[in-house]
């Protein structure tokens, strides 16, 4: 009776599948209502190590919270008077200045323009006028749907009244209930997994903490670095464009790449002589080189586990399905399937499948002897 009770056991392979698309359901049914909820556990996280420091000098949990998400909120709201504001008045400068800014570029590329065309054939002409009229068209309408599934998906559904709102209390109440919800988690688990469980955490909370965190500071670093910089070689709108270049370094290669192409633009307008635009230049050669050397390596890590590739992947993939809230929960979905991945891939190097060795083949038969 015992053998077959297990028998009619469903495999534990099926449960955690249905657990999986039970989970994806949910997420895809209330995607409309989880972005301040997802951030602000998002916050908690982020979080959490201070209430533990804390904790730790035997402050209590309620109020090690309170002064770690009042303290965080104080320097989000100083940061914010002090760049948006300088932002502003660059961007309404920006706006008021772009005209000429477009007449220069006119009177300096489009004789070069006419000349390069006056030396082709109409025929390539017209190819050259179809081909590039069809690639902008696409690429416009690509960044279109993305930015408007971005934004219908996801900040169009809560207003940011409601998600300054919500977020805080979340994150709060999350911070202040960390070890209980935890443990709580891990009471779940069953023991026979549990071992493999507590690995495959422990691989993701390293990897999430190494890569969120470090990122942050970096993003951060890096946009003093090329806010200052620029602004010390007194390139226009420099500081503007560090900022914005900071910010996007959380995507990988698409901070430092619009820094560049935009500042080189403003350079071109702007200078003159070549010192000026080399100095443009060598200010993200600059920034370039402190992040590949010291500030990845030290703030971020090595063996975070994360390809670049990946990342932009998750990203662009998470903001096509749900929008903000899915850039929001990309990194950390793709830090999880990595993990997943690498277990189940050590796994199987340690199987018996894996280590399988063919039986050797029959000899040969004996060669019959010449009559």
């Amino acid at each position: 009776m015992t053998n077959l009770i297990d028998r009619r056991k469903p495999p534990q392979t099926r449960f955690w599948i249905g657990v999986g698309v039970a989970f994806v359901l949910v997420l895809w049914l209330l995607r409309p209502m989880l972005l301040p909820f997802v951030a602000g556990a998002a916050l908690a996280y982020f979080l959490n190590p201070l209430v533990q420091h804390l904790s730790a000098w035997r402050i209590s949990r309620n109020l090690g919270t309170a002064l770690v998400l009042l303290g965080f909120l104080l320097f989000v709201c100083l940061l914010l008077l002090l760049i948006v504001p300088l932002i502003q008045n660059q961007l309404m400068a920006l706006i008021d200045a772009l005209p000429g800014y477009i007449q220069s570029m006119k009177t300096q590329l489009m004789p070069r323009v006419y000349d390069w065309v006056h030396r082709l054939s109409p025929g390539d002409v017209e190819k050259i006028r179809d081909a590039a009229g069809e690639y902008a068209g696409n690429a416009v309408g690509l960044a279109g749907n993305f930015l408007k599934d971005v934004v219908t998906k996801g900040v169009a559904v809560f207003d940011i009244l409601t998600l300054l709102v919500i977020t805080p209390v979340v994150a709060f109440y999350l911070l202040r209930d960390w070890p209980r919800v935890t443990r709580n988690v891990d009471e779940l688990v069953p023991r026979e997994q549990h071992g493999l469980f507590r690995r495959a955490i422990d691989e993701i909370d390293r990897t999430l903490s190494g890569f969120l965190r470090g990122q942050a500071l970096v993003c951060l670093s890096l946009g003093m670095i090329y806010g200052i910089g620029l602004t010390l070689v007194g390139l226009n709108y420099g500081a503007t464009i560090g900022i914005i270049a900071g910010v996007l370094s959380f995507i990988p290669y698409v901070g430092s790449g619009f820094g560049l192409i935009v500042s080189l633009i403003f350079a071109f307008i702007q200078f003159d002589d070549m010192t000026s635009i080399g100095l443009v230049l060598a200010v993200f050669l600059v920034g370039q080189t402190l992040e590949g050397y010291v500030l990845t390596p030290k703030l971020v890590g090595d063996r975070v586990g994360l390809h670049p590739v990946w990342i932009l992947f998750a990203l662009f993939a998470g903001g096509s399905l749900l929008g903000f809230l899915g850039i929001l929960i990309a990194v950390p979905v793709a830090a999880i399937l990595g993990v997943i991945i690498r277990l189940a891939i050590g796994r199987y190097k340690g199987s018996a499948y894996y280590h399988k060795k063919e039986p050797p083949s029959p000899p040969p038969p004996p060669a019959k002897p010449k009559s």
